[in-house]
């Protein structure tokens, strides 16, 4: 214990770069694949993400060795939001999102953190999170058939797809499984690898543009091609550019539909600042107070959206880096900050990562998406939540109605629907709902 207090401590010193260069390398298959899937920038993304992690060190006074990034919580609403109201519209939501951050904040530090705990059981909290994954299986579906999101078009030959597709799903299942040290913390980087290099293979090959001759679209629209990649705008991009910063504009339907979403990312705030205190063997609960740290990720949120980002939550993969290499120094998260922000100013990095075919994030859609909604069981089970009880089964039934049926309520002023109604009839049907004996 006294040699982890001592590693811990910050100390921001030149040789430590490499090690923060290494932790946004873990962290870079996840952080731009929600900008990717979801419209927004990655070159934004990359910014926000290093302004995120400084914001965060400079509310907890540099004490906790984490690096904030892209949530995978928000993709579903924000592909909903894309298309209902537009990207400036949705960062409005996405902000005031990160503002509900603080709210919880400031209630921790009045009342406790079993303020949360009533409010949010897992009993809601788990429905919403199934509710935040099955909400995207068409999406995911759609994509790894090489069309698009709303499945209207298709951007790939199926049978083309389907190679690419299941490639980068098995190499990402197999790394997760099977990696050994660093590859075992970045299954994501490996699949979108794998299936980029083998969409290259497919078009040297010449088996992209066969399968592309021949391929028969039906009823929807084609926007095949014969080859799978193109890199003219790799060579028509600036090396270095400013990144392309989107500003939100008010939109209370978007915030209404958006903020519930944050009640899942923030609960699971609890479980990674536990999890990284007991690899570096610190209270951080205690100190800087988990008020401080869910005040620093909601703001770190709420200045992402101001700027076009994706909002930020703390890492596990990095965290697993962490206790890998046992860099308990907050100052090389820093280091890690300072390298995605650079990156951001990067142009080629952003078109280059524009090259990557639909299908490979397909493939990858499939697992993640799933795989959140075994979250939100696993919730249930760990906090052993019997189902069967009216009062349980009335709640999860609730949400998870609404929120994969599409439920909405025209309220005249504003439209309600989807995974926020879903939140929101969950946390009242708890508060509401008498307990039973």
């Amino acid at each position: 214990m006294e040699k982890n207090l001592s590693e811990s401590s910050y100390n921001f010193r030149l040789k430590d770069c490499l090690l923060g260069a290494q932790m946004l390398f873990v962290a870079f298959g996840a952080l731009v694949l929600v900008p990717l899937l979801t419209g927004l920038n990655p070159n934004v993304a990359l910014f926000t993400a290093g302004a995120g992690t400084l914001l965060f060190q400079l509310i907890t006074g540099g004490k906790v060795p984490v690096f904030l990034a892209s949530s995978f919580a928000f993709i579903a609403p924000i592909i909903y939001g894309v298309q209902q109201w537009g990207i400036p519209g949705t960062l409005c939501g996405l902000a005031a999102a990160g503002l509900l951050y603080v709210l919880f904040s400031l209630a921790i530090r009045l009342f406790g953190s079993g303020i949360l705990h009533r409010i949010l059981p897992p009993v809601v909290t788990g429905p919403v999170i199934m509710v935040i994954g099955l909400v995207l299986a068409p999406v995911a579906v759609h994509m790894a058939s090489g069309r698009t999101g709303d499945g209207a078009a298709w951007l790939v030959p199926q049978p083309t797809a389907f190679i690419i597709a299941g490639v980068s799903l098995a190499v990402t299942v197999l790394v997760s499984l099977l990696g050994k040290g660093l590859f075992r913390l970045i299954p994501i980087l490996c699949g979108i690898a794998s299936g980029y290099a083998t969409s290259l293979l497919l078009d040297l090959a010449g088996i992209s543009a066969s399968i592309q001759a021949g391929f028969d679209p039906g009823s929807l629209k084609n926007w095949t091609a014969p080859t799978l990649i193109s890199m003219q705008k790799v060579a028509e991009a600036p090396w270095i550019a400013m990144p392309d910063f989107t500003f939100p504009t008010w939109n209370l339907e978007a915030v209404l539909f958006i903020v519930p979403v944050a009640i899942a990312p923030a609960i699971e705030h609890f479980g990674d600042v536990l999890a990284i205190g007991g690899i570096t063997g610190r209270d951080y609960v205690d100190d800087p107070g988990i008020h401080r740290t869910l005040l620093g990720d909601g703001l770190a949120t709420s200045l992402a959206a101001l700027l076009g980002g994706p909002p930020n939550t703390t890492y596990s993969e990095v965290s697993g880096a962490v206790a890998l290499t046992r860099s308990f120094n907050p100052a090389i998260m820093t280091w890690a900050a300072i390298s995605a922000i650079l990156l951001a100013f990067v142009g080629k990095l952003g078109a280059f990562l524009g090259t990557i075919p639909v299908p490979v994030m397909g493939g990858i859609m499939v697992l993640l998406f799933g795989a959140i909604s075994v979250i939100g069981i696993n919730t249930l089970i760990k906090a052993q939540i019997d189902l069967m009880r009216p009062r349980n089964l009335t709640i999860a039934a609730v949400i998870l109605v609404f929120g994969i049926g599409g439920m909405s309520f025209d309220l005249t002023v504003v439209k309600l629907g989807g995974i926020g109604l879903a939140g929101i009839v969950g946390v009242i049907l708890n508060l509401l709902l008498p307990q039973e004996r």
